[in-house]
């Protein structure tokens, strides 16, 4: 029976796959991050139209004035650019 001797591996060829490991997981990192800040409303952005929002007691309600709530703020956001 042959038995697998990885301590004979090369030092370089571990320290590549890790560096190329750890550059692949990086790069999958960083594009997720930018996939969630690129898509939608930032958070503080709706937690700030909720609080605006929460006399109104139906969710309808509720969600159709925090979108005319983030589009008054996005609006004057531009305009004040």
């Amino acid at each position: 029976m042959t038995r697998l001797n990885f301590a004979s591996r090369s030092g370089r060829l571990m320290f590549s796959a890790a560096t190329l490991a750890g550059a692949i997981a990086g790069a999958l990192l960083s594009a997720v991050v930018l996939l969630f800040q690129s898509r939608g409303e930032p958070l503080a952005q709706w937690a700030a139209a909720e609080r605006a929002c929460a006399q109104h007691v139906y969710r309808s309600e509720r969600e159709a004035c925090m979108k005319q709530w983030l589009a008054g703020s996005r609006s004057t956001a531009v305009a004040s650019k």
